[in-house]
């Protein structure tokens, strides 16, 4: 039972978190997704260290929550909590100055023991929280907390508080992992004693990996992109873990970033020379004259700019850029770069700005101001990346009306749609392969549009700035996972149960016919009863494509099949140990049901052959209406009928081998015409001898049981129990191919008085009666 009363309670941990403190794409997931929960309705403390270099108006603002000491090894260190309310989220900072009072994060080399001591810092944290948090999602965030899943399993298991405790581990940049000596297994980590901790945080003879811990402690892995989850099982992207991810690829989904796109708006934003809107870019124009004129390029606005903003590294394509910025740049191609890093690559970029005067500019810095500047400036953004978890920069420049230029990876390829120049969709430019020619060709491609189909490049901005890249996406998805690991604590918002659906091939199609949740464990109780009387109907239920409004009709009466199944599972036990019983019921019910069945063969199946298409597409609701309909008038046709029984047998059975040819596959067509021949004359002799007593009975019979009973009890009698409806006719032929094998029974055991669901089970239980005695 779902509990309305109580949030979502997660504790968020990472290593960084703008604004406080932020080196890469990691900085501003933390600073975003919290926010983005809390808004749908989430209650989120954020764990970060507390660096010394964040800024002292935010330390001011930091209030000492708690303190305590956490075991490392044979250490006991300090641990404080400083509380800081902002933007509507709680972040708890881990003070340590020891570990944590340094000029940068991280670089240092004793981070295997500072980044274990924060890990242990959180999971000893959950029981200090602010009263009323009980923690129900522990979600940490790359290798810098990937041993608070290990931790807390191996340590903290067990304890009341902790149960209830699920966790997420997120990677970032499978690339990072935290690899460090085998050592500090005991003197750190004190987990060297429990042989299933130290062999699966082992990656070779004297090495440990924080993160490939946490990938087999975790109870859920995400990543940031779809494309890189899957990516990183394969060698190729995995970095020696696409062993582990792939043995828990159950566990594993990506989910795309988000960016904040109030800080990230043109329209607002107060660090570019000018604003614009998508529908008024005359701005933009501004901005690119305006850094052309900053950055020493001539001011033309006939000549495309393009852009990077990235650290200057292989992973992000930089040998590409190398190898074809000379034929960029002589193309007439304006290009202005503006990060740090490889030495090689930054003297290479100097090497360009030298030589094409005006046309290329490097800022070998780190500049966010300037980095802002140059996203609105822009027409193109090139972003070549050799991986890509997932990337925000491309995403920023298309906010900023930049398209972007990428290689297909990763997130890159999630994000960004190829221009296509035969429909005009598209959000940017991309091409396949890590290739410097191929890049060359995929800018030549976005300047060429730029200089000879300006009408169709303002289309491109316009759908670029028009993508919806809001965390609120991705923060509901996050949201799904939480709620399925935690189904008793009810979703504020709709709940989408599809992992529970997608297991049972019934119960997935729930969603079609938009049944309220409480019909759901009535719905799967319906494939056993299928399986009982044969087990090749649920075989064939796959292959039928178009029993969809079947299986709506059926579903509809799920309510009335959960109130009576365990009556019918009652009486199909009392009919195997009471057949005398069975087959006195049965000479009593045959000849009214024969006779329904035959009065309504001849005339019902000719319409429905001349309907069948029709009636197979048919809404659920006409089909209901025909029901009702064809219950009122069967007891008239019976009485009219009921002399030319044989006579009406027989013109049946070459009807239906004649509608089972149009509906169903030849096979079946066989099954259904061959039965009615084989087992006519022992249906007309029960019928003669009981035709004048059962008569009245059978109107009444008629009026009361399922449309199932006329429809079916002609000579394959089982074909009775799946259909409630009247007006399809693949419905039938369908059940009686399900039922046939199993039980090749002449007559239909259903009896009048039982409701829909019990006549199924209990009609082949009294049918295989039957066929003993006879």
């Amino acid at each position: 039972m779902a509990d309305s009363s109580k949030k979502m309670q997660i504790v968020f941990a990472s290593a960084e978190c703008a604004p406080f403190v932020k080196t890469g794409g990691l900085g501003d997931v933390a600073g975003s997704l919290p926010a983005a929960l809390v808004r749908a309705g989430a209650e989120v403390i954020v764990m970060v260290p507390k660096y010394a270099t964040i800024k002292d108006e935010y330390k001011s603002q930091m209030e000492h929550f708690s303190d305590f000491y956490v075991s490392l090894g044979w250490r006991n260190e300090y641990c404080g909590l400083e509380k800081l309310e902002h933007d509507g989220v709680t972040y708890m900072f881990i003070d340590n100055e020891r570990y944590f009072a340094r000029d940068y994060p991280y670089g240092f080399f004793d981070d295997g023991e500072r980044f274990a001591f924060f890990s242990k810092a959180i999971t000893e944290s959950l029981q200090h929280l602010p009263a009323g948090f009980e923690c129900d999602i522990l979600h940490c965030n790359d290798w810098q907390t990937a041993l608070a899943p290990v931790f807390l399993r191996e340590f903290y298991q067990g304890l009341p508080l902790y149960d209830r405790v699920k966790t997420v581990f997120s990677i970032h940049n499978v690339a990072f992992q935290g690899q460090f000596s085998d050592t500090v297994m005991e003197d750190i980590l004190g987990v060297a004693h429990i042989p299933a901790a130290a062999s699966q945080l082992r990656c070779d003879a004297c090495s440990i990996n924080y993160m490939l811990g946490a990938l087999r402690y975790a109870d859920a892995i995400t990543t940031v992109s779809p494309t890189y989850a899957n990516e990183i099982q394969t060698p190729e992207f995995g970095e020696g873990l696409d062993g582990v991810l792939r043995e828990r690829s159950y566990a594993l989904q990506g989910i795309l970033n988000g960016i904040d796109v109030a800080g990230f708006d043109p329209a607002t934003d107060k660090r570019i020379a000018a604003n614009y809107t998508v529908e008024d870019r005359s701005g933009k124009a501004v901005c690119k004259a305006k850094l052309q004129e900053e950055l020493g390029l001539e001011v033309r606005d006939d000549r495309p700019l393009m852009v990077m903003v990235t650290r200057l590294t292989r992973q992000k394509g930089m040998d590409l850029v190398m190898y074809a910025l000379d034929r960029i740049l002589s193309g007439g191609v304006q290009v202005a770069v503006l990060g740090t890093g490889d030495r090689d690559y930054e003297d290479g970029l100097r090497y360009f700005q030298d030589k094409y005067p005006g046309t290329m500019a490097a800022r070998i810095e780190f500049d966010p101001a300037l980095s802002q500047r140059m996203y609105a400036a822009a027409d193109m953004f090139l972003m070549p990346s050799k991986f890509e978890p997932c990337g925000l920069s491309q995403i920023i420049a298309m906010r900023y009306g930049t398209l972007p230029i990428v290689r297909e990876t990763g997130g890159l390829k999630d994000t960004v749609q190829p221009y296509n120049e035969f429909t005009g969709e598209g959000t940017g430019f991309s091409f396949s392969n890590f290739n410097g020619d191929e890049m060359g060709d995929a800018v030549f491609r976005a300047a060429r549009l730029f200089w000879d189909n300006r009408d169709a490049w303002n289309q491109l901005v316009t759908q670029a700035m028009s993508q919806d890249f809001s965390w609120t996406r991705s923060a509901d998805k996050y949201l799904d996972l939480y709620f399925f690991m935690h189904p008793e604590i009810e979703r504020p918002a709709a709940v989408v149960d599809e992992p529970e659906a997608a297991p049972d091939p019934v119960a997935a199609e729930e969603p079609k016919a938009e049944e309220k949740p409480v019909e759901a464990e009535p719905a799967k109780a319906e494939p056993e009863v299928k399986a009982e009387v044969a087990p090749e109907a649920e075989t064939e239920v796959k292959p039928a494509a178009k029993p969809a409004a079947k299986k709506t009709t059926t579903r509809k009466t799920t309510a009335k099949k959960a109130t009576t199944t365990k009556t019918a599972a009652t009486k199909t036990a009392a009919a195997k140990t009471t057949a005398a019983k069975a087959t006195t019921t049965r000479k009593r019910t045959t000849a009214a049901a024969k006779k329904a069945a035959e009065a309504e063969a001849a005339p019902e199946v000719k319409a429905e052959v001349a309907d069948a298409k029709p009636a197979a597409k048919a809404p659920v609701k006409t089909a209901a209406k025909k029901t009702t309909t064809t219950k009122t008038t069967t007891a008239k046709k019976a009485t009219a009928t009921k002399s030319t029984t044989t006579k009406a047998a027989a013109t049946k059975a070459a009807t239906k081998t004649t509608t089972k040819a149009a509906a169903k596959p030849a096979v079946k067509v066989e099954e259904a015409g061959a039965e009615p021949k084989a087992e006519a004359k022992p249906a007309a002799k029960t019928t003669t001898r009981k035709r004048a007593t059962t008569t009245a009975k059978k109107a009444t019979t008629k009026a009361a049981a399922p449309k199932a009973e006329a429809t079916a009890e002609d000579k394959p009698a089982v074909k009775a129990e799946p259909a409630p409806k009247a007006a399809e006719v693949k419905t039938a032929p369908k059940a009686t191919a399900k039922t046939e094998p199993a039980k090749e029974t002449p007559v239909s055991p259903a009896a009048p008085a039982e409701k829909k669901a019990p006549s199924k089970k209990t009609s082949v239980r009294k049918a295989t009666a039957t066929r003993k005695r006879r």
